[in-house]
């Protein structure tokens, strides 16, 4: 009965909310910084109780699900407002990647259903709206988007175990990943006066989601060459016209 009551208590006291895991610094291999959209940075802390570290997390429910998600505390990630904020906070330069190279960086798991094993994909015209998948080089650890920490109470394992407690617990820990830039990419989009941009997006299959972000990144090299070519081509076809 003690037991039971207990219990109860404890269902009481732990009230549901979502979890999470954000993109909180991106890096492309031929330079560059920056962060998923959305993303507050400093204003946002690290550690802590889940509703002060979440507000700045996407999710990709909601009308915007195919595009780049939403935050708690910022609404809907609009690509071209979330690229100028993303630069202010990082800077000038966007993550900077070539065909056949690489985006890497830090996600960061603020809850433990913020985990992997996490899909990506690239849209190559800066829009957001069409996806084409790619290949994640270092993956971020979980089973089915959730991932558990060793030093999780006994009841709390107890009660998620048997299906009561549904709250996930704190973790707030970075892990590394890697997406490949497919050989032959050519990004055409312009975003934030940005040209040559790609959006690359990164999504975990939790149920409480799906979480991750998108990374606006740029083109250099070879392929960004043709791709602005190709668009000024195209801008005066549309003129002549």
């Amino acid at each position: 009965m003690h037991c039971k009551s207990f219990l109860t208590f404890l269902l009481a006291a732990a009230p549901l909310a979502a979890a999470h895991g954000k993109i909180a610094v991106a890096q492309g291999d031929a330079g560059g910084n920056g962060t998923a959209l959305g993303i507050q940075g400093g204003v946002i802390p690290g550690a802590g109780k889940n509703k002060v570290t979440e507000p700045d997390t996407t999710v990709f429910k909601g009308q915007n699900a195919d595009a780049c998600g939403k935050t708690n505390g910022q609404g809907e990630n609009d690509v071209e407002t979330g690229t100028k904020a993303a630069m202010a906070l990082s800077g000038d330069t966007l993550p900077q990647v070539s065909a056949g190279g690489s985006l890497s960086g830090t996600l960061h798991i603020v809850t433990s259903d913020g985990a992997g094993p996490y899909k990506a994909m690239i849209n190559t015209d800066g829009t957001a709206q069409s996806w084409t998948a790619v290949d994640v080089v270092t993956q971020v650890p979980g089973n089915n988007g959730n991932i558990r920490k060793s030093e999780k109470r006994w009841w709390a394992r107890a009660l998620q175990t048997a299906g009561i407690m549904k709250r996930a617990t704190n973790i707030n820990e970075d892990y590394p990943f890697k997406v490949a830039i497919p050989a032959g990419t050519a990004c055409t989009g312009t975003v934030a006066g940005q040209a040559n941009t790609c959006i690359v997006k990164l999504v975990n299959p939790s149920n409480a989601g799906p979480f991750g972000g998108c990374v606006p990144v740029q083109m250099v090299g070879g392929n960004a060459t043709a791709a602005a070519a190709g668009a000024a081509a195209r801008r005066a076809r549309s003129f002549a016209a």
